[in-house]
């Protein structure tokens, strides 16, 4: 990254040469915020990839923030309601995957990222039309649109994470985008019930009308993801342009059939996620009216509870994310993660202890295990791949979340919290299983995934030097065959000139 920094730095001030003697930029040098190779700009990327996906999260957890009005307005059940969650996972189960493969093989990430933000807003609109038609499968048709572009969202945001930051600054930069996704949650959890009470009192009484309303400028921030990702197709495609190169390819060509070539802990990976975060998003969509049965919140301090995982994740999240760039050993932070999650869930299924301490628990290792785990794909894949293996995750999660939510609202309604809780613990306990064995398979393969921060730049620079060694004996092999080239071609004249010689002395002698 850094060579390409400078060869970029170099071609924009005119060349290596006035580069390496320090000489003035030449008039046509690009300012730093202009300049795809230089830090400004690249943070002005970071920027709007962080907003890429904020309108999508705000409006993701509209049903959580919404439970109590929504169930009264729509005259819904507790597994009713839970279809609004299942319908936006259901279509990700399969379009996840194939959203990464057509950002790898035919829209690129720039028209993957816009088609799956006009998706995201379509189905919001939709979304906020059922609540103000009073027709719940208009809603769930929505939700499911929505979802259709949400989740295909995050694996074009990650994509181009990776096209710009590959390298140290990846664990940060995946720490970043999780903090703004975090503060769009938060402050949905804390805004959408406000905005609900003063449009009641805007329109005079409460409804469905009001909650169709409320859900529309709601869907104000999934129009900034458009605005977002319609800024980023054009950067990148100026900076293709400036750097000379293709962003996010490699000339290799991904295909449906290199799922089945996906490594074991590349597998172990897709458990671990698809575990713990059924045991984290639905119970969120949950946690409002279990705080206020359990432990007889209101319904305002509910909401903030609920919220405090968010709340704590997007200051966190990219101290975590330098953590872990700094230190590496991303199977040990996992584990770790994963483990404190499993108290927490113990806690608030078998204590009457303070849910505070349990949920703030529950915001650090949801923080820390986003900021190990994701990453490591990039490490067990090609980059080829890249978009097709996120998109892969992305499914099999979504899968487990649309199950998962049916089955959490049918427990709620026949056995109640206790029960789901207990089925949140096996759900942790199996994803804490998934990390010791990635731990072990990675150790017997001599992965790099447990690395140190200070390994993996070793093994970058060993590789380096090996591919560097390659081309050295490559140049010598031919500059010694070209060597003997010249040496047989010396013998061969020579021994023509004898010939020649003898024939001439032959010719004189018979005249």
């Amino acid at each position: 990254m850094e060579e390409e920094d400078e060869e970029a730095r170099a071609l924009l001030a005119g060349g290596p040469d006035e580069a390496d003697s320090g000489a003035p930029a030449a008039p046509g040098a690009l300012p730093a915020l202009c300049d795809p190779s230089r830090l400004a700009h690249r943070l002005l990327v970071l920027l709007l990839m962080c907003f890429l996906g904020f309108g999508s999260y705000f409006c993701y957890d509209n049903p959580a923030a919404l439970q109590t009005q929504i169930k009264r307005d729509m005259q819904v059940n507790t597994t009713k309601f839970m279809l609004l969650y299942a319908w936006y996972s259901w279509p990700n189960v399969v379009l996840c995957f194939f959203g990464g493969f057509l950002i790898d093989r035919v829209f690129g990430i720039r028209w993957g990222a816009i088609i799956f933000s006009c998706f995201v807003c379509i189905g919001q609109v939709i979304f906020a039309l059922g609540g103000i038609f009073n027709a719940f499968w208009l809603m769930e048709f929505g939700r499911f649109v929505f979802g259709i572009g949400g989740e295909s969202l995050a694996v074009a945001q990650n994509t181009y994470a990776v096209s710009w930051f590959k390298g140290k600054e990846l664990n940060l930069v995946f720490g970043l985008q999780l903090s703004m996704a975090r503060i769009g949650s938060t402050v949905n959890m804390n805004l959408m019930g406000w905005l609900y009470s003063k449009i009641e009192a805007l329109l005079g009484s409460a409804g469905h009308t009001t909650l169709g309303v409320t859900l529309m400028i709601g869907g104000i921030t999934c129009v900034l993801s458009l605005i977002c990702a319609l800024a980023l197709a054009y950067l990148d495609q100026r900076a293709e342009r400036i750097l000379h190169k293709e962003q996010g390819k490699t000339g290799e060509v991904i295909k449906l059939t290199d799922v089945k070539d996906f490594s074991l802990p590349l597998w172990l990976i897709f458990i671990i996620c698809v575990c713990y975060y059924v045991a984290v998003f639905p119970f969120i969509g949950l946690g409002k009216v279990f705080f206020t049965e359990k432990f007889g919140f209101s319904s305002q301090a509910a909401s903030a509870i609920n919220s405090v995982v968010y709340v704590i994740s997007a200051p966190m999240s990219p101290v975590f994310g330098l953590l872990v760039d700094k230190t590496g050993r991303n199977i040990i932070w996992v584990l770790c993660a994963v483990a404190a999650t499993l108290v927490s869930h113990m806690m608030l299924a078998f204590t009457m202890w303070n849910p505070w301490i349990a949920m703030c628990l529950l915001g650090i290792s949801y923080s820390l295990l986003a900021c190990a785990l994701w990453p490591m794909v990039a490490f067990v894949v090609p980059e080829h791949q890249l978009g097709t293996a996120y998109g892969f995750m992305q499914s099999i999660q979504n899968l487990g979340l649309a199950v998962i939510s049916i089955i959490a609202g049918m427990i709620l309604d026949s056995r109640g919290y206790l029960f789901l809780e207990v089925f949140f613990i096996a759900c942790v306990s199996l994803s804490l299983l998934s990390v010791v064995l990635l731990y072990l398979v990675n150790r017997a393969q001599g992965g790099n995934l447990n690395y140190s921060a200070r390994q993996r730049e070793e093994t970058k620079f060993s590789h380096t030097e090996s591919m560097q060694a390659d081309g050295d004996m490559e140049v010598s092999w031919m500059m010694r065959t070209q060597k003997c080239r010249i040496i047989l071609g010396d013998i061969c004249f020579t021994l023509l000139k004898i010939y020649s010689n003898i024939k001439i002395h032959n010719g004189q002698g018979l005249i």
